[in-house]
């Protein structure tokens, strides 16, 4: 049996930061992961060169305060994503792409120095590892008189006065199991929210150089055609590292790694040159096989559907249960700055 204050159920962004914002106000918590790693939807990889490669969130900006002043309160530095040069659009297959600049008037994203998971081991490093238990799956979440209980697959529980979900609301119904049952509303609002990234297929490639920016190109490619969808120069900070980094058409989740690979350099090849064939490494993510991250819709759910509802603002289970996922924020809902608005939204509420 193990006793905790607070315990919050998944260490993403938002449930990192819940932990930090109360750990702050001087309230004990435990966080418990199902995965063997922390960051949920963050994942930075690192090449044996050190270049940082993204493979879930990465890009920020000034619509993003929340997580701009967070950022200022952690000393974490950032810098503006590469867009100089020559960028290139796919219109149709049987044109060459359109080319254009964008323009320094418009407003940029930003990247953390180091990748994004600078910003998930900094938290870390502040909550104390010993607060946080990975590999550790919650299948029951249960009230037991004046406490509340949380069960693991290896049928171990966790008390608690009470417990914070931060994972997206879908996957929250859908893998735990609650008693007393939660109010039939509020399963069906859940099961109809959008897990923004869940669709998504990320890549990226590492290179020796930066052969794009030797051609005078932005390494920005936007296609309707191709298997890459997006693009952009995924340059480390002191370019010393040189990598592109976008999306792939979603459909493409039936095809085979080698198939998606293979038409990715195919695709570069034609907009890029002979030089995109010489690449270090392939990587990508296909996130809707992620069971941890992503929960499949009984019905069709467009993006960003039902984020930040009114319902996610309330307790369940006399007010021992609260929802804090990045999804369920009322600003920005679904990225980074949702989850900062998540968390602290639910740490100002608890004492």
């Amino acid at each position: 049996m193990n006793n905790s204050k607070i315990i919050i159920i998944g260490a993403g962004l938002s449930g990192l930061v819940t932990a930090y914002l109360l750990q702050k106000k001087g309230i004990e918590v435990l966080v418990l992961e199902a995965n063997i790693t922390i960051g949920g939807r963050i994942q930075t990889l690192v090449e044996t060169n050190g270049t940082s490669i993204e493979m879930g969130a990465t890009w920020f900006g000034k619509q993003h305060p929340n997580l701009l002043e967070f950022l200022a309160e952690l000393d974490l530095d950032y810098f503006k994503q590469h867009t100089k040069g020559t960028s290139l659009f796919e219109t149709m297959s049987f044109v060459p792409p359109q080319k254009f600049e964008i323009p320094d008037s418009d407003e940029p994203s930003y990247r953390l120095v180091g990748g994004t998971s600078s910003l998930i081991e900094k938290l870390a490093a502040s909550i104390g590892l010993e607060n946080i238990k990975t590999d550790t799956k919650i299948c029951t979440i249960r009230e037991n008189g004046d406490q509340i209980e949380a069960k693991d697959s290896l049928e171990n529980s966790y008390f608690a006065q009470k417990v914070i979900v931060t994972l997206p609301p879908n996957l929250a119904v859908n893998t735990i199991v609650y008693h007393p049952q939660l109010p039939q509303p509020l399963l069906n609002l859940a099961q109809n929210t959008h897990t923004w990234m869940g669709e998504s297929i990320k890549f990226a490639l590492a290179y020796t150089t930066p052969f794009w920016r030797e051609k005078q190109y932005s390494g920005a490619l936007f296609s309707h055609v191709g298997i890459i969808t997006e693009m952009y120069d995924h340059c480390t900070f002191d370019t010393k590292g040189f990598a592109l980094k976008g999306f792939l058409n979603g459909g493409t989740n039936v095809l085979s790694k080698e198939e998606r690979q293979s038409k990715v350099i195919q695709q570069l090849v034609q907009c890029f040159g002979k030089e995109a064939e010489n690449y270090t490494a392939y990587h990508e993510k296909v996130w809707r096989d992620e069971a941890l991250t992503f929960f499949p819709y009984e019905d069709l759910v467009m993006a960003h559907q039902n984020n930040g509802h009114d319902l996610y603002q309330k307790s369940f289970l006399n007010d021992k249960l609260h929802f804090a996922g990045s999804e369920t924020a009322t600003q920005n809902p679904g990225y980074m700055d949702g989850a900062i608005v998540a968390a602290q939204t639910i740490s100002s509420k608890l004492k």
